[in-house]
């Protein structure tokens, strides 16, 4: 049971059975190791060529969270041993990473992901692939990267792109925290689940007549999860309340045009509060880099956005803020980053570019082999 992810599979009905992975570190709120993504992503691997097995599971440890983001404590200390040079940790965890959630957005039989709790960073990049996207009256889910120098990574230049209007960007720059119909609404979950119903909606997996055919037990899955529908009702949605006001403030060509427009024009919400005051206490330079990129990427496709990513997730290594930043929330906890540059205005094209260039030089991409 001390094993960070916990493998189990389960006999079904017509001699199939169900997978289950379980990210079993409750303490630091199921945070992903790159130990744990290798055994995902071995796992999975093996799973997918299995014909006994019809469907995966995956699932957190404990009641409060699927998994709160990467282990970013581990980066942290790799970041600081290595300064601006090469970080070898640091491009093997995030092209492993970014290898399993694409393995996931491509997987071929169905992944049942139970977002339940805190869903955040790359715990969201675990979620995002997955065919059936479950959330709970107590799913919060969010990308708040821009408060520790870093950007929504994990596929998000994808996702975020793909929200209605220009919510993505919104979400990107601002932090803000989804509820379940935020989630729904954006497109980030496929269903409504009581939190209740789990281990009922559990049972059911076991006792489906699963087929042969992937495409069929996708349908079968579909169905299930619809006769399980929450039976409460969800909360209001922040984001589709103020969807109108998001477009207008997002509507510039600067990040200072948004936050002029932000402080200018925003209601008297606490939802809206809260976003505007996280920009602005944010990282200027991870401010200007999710504008860029959410332009960027927009016309990308997966592959390209996750080699793309995977170039700008380790130069940020190589700079000053993410450090900054994880040790101001995480290792100091005295929420006191000091941003270099200091200012959106100090931050220049120059510097944003240089996010864009592989530190790997003129050798072949990592994920050349896709």
């Amino acid at each position: 049971m001390n094993d960070p992810v916990l493998f189990e599979l389960k006999a079904a009905a017509n001699g199939k059975q169900v997978a289950f992975a379980t990210l079993n570190v409750e303490k630091s709120l199921n945070a992903l190791s790159l130990e744990m993504i290798d055994l995902l992503a071995e796992q999975l691997d093996v799973w997918e060529l299995d014909p006994t097995i019809a469907m995966v599971v995956l699932q957190g440890a404990g009641d409060k969270a699927f998994c709160a983001g990467g282990d970013i404590v581990k980066l942290y200390q790799s970041m600081v041993k290595h300064g601006h040079e090469r970080n070898a940790y640091a491009e093997t965890f995030f092209e492993n990473e970014y290898r399993l959630d694409y393995l996931i957005h491509t997987y071929t039989k169905p992944i049942l992901c139970w977002g339940h709790g805190i869903v955040m960073g790359g715990g969201l990049g675990l979620m995002a692939g997955a065919s059936h996207r479950v959330v709970t009256e107590k799913s919060r889910i969010a990308m708040p990267e821009v408060t520790i120098g870093l950007y929504p990574d994990v596929g998000g230049s994808w996702f975020l792109n793909r929200m209605p209007g220009r919510v993505g960007l919104y979400l990107g720059l601002t932090g803000a925290s989804l509820n379940a119909a935020d989630a729904m609404f954006v497109k980030l979950a496929d269903h409504y689940v009581d939190s209740s119903q789990k281990q009922a909606v559990f049972d059911n997996l076991l006792g489906t007549d699963w087929a042969d055919d992937y495409r069929s037990n996708h349908h079968k899955l579909s169905t299930l999860l619809r006769q399980h529908r929450g039976l409460q009702p969800m909360a209001v949605s922040p984001v589709r309340m103020h969807l109108d006001f998001i477009n207008e403030v997002t509507n510039f060509d600067s990040v200072e045009e948004i936050a002029q427009a932000l402080a200018m024009h925003q209601p008297d919400d606490a939802w809206i509060k809260r976003g505007a005051e996280t920009l602005r206490k944010g990282s200027p330079t991870s401010a200007k880099l999710i504008f860029d990129i959410y332009r960027h990427a927009i016309h990308m496709s997966l592959e390209e956005v996750f080699a793309m990513e995977l170039g700008v997730s380790v130069q940020c290594c190589l700079q000053h803020d993410l450090r900054e930043g994880v040790r101001a929330l995480l290792i100091d906890k005295d929420n006191q980053p000091v941003w270099s540059p200091a200012t959106w205005e100090e931050v220049t094209k120059a510097h944003i570019d240089q996010h864009y260039v592989p530190p790997w030089g003129e050798d072949a991409h990592p994920f050349a082999d896709w």
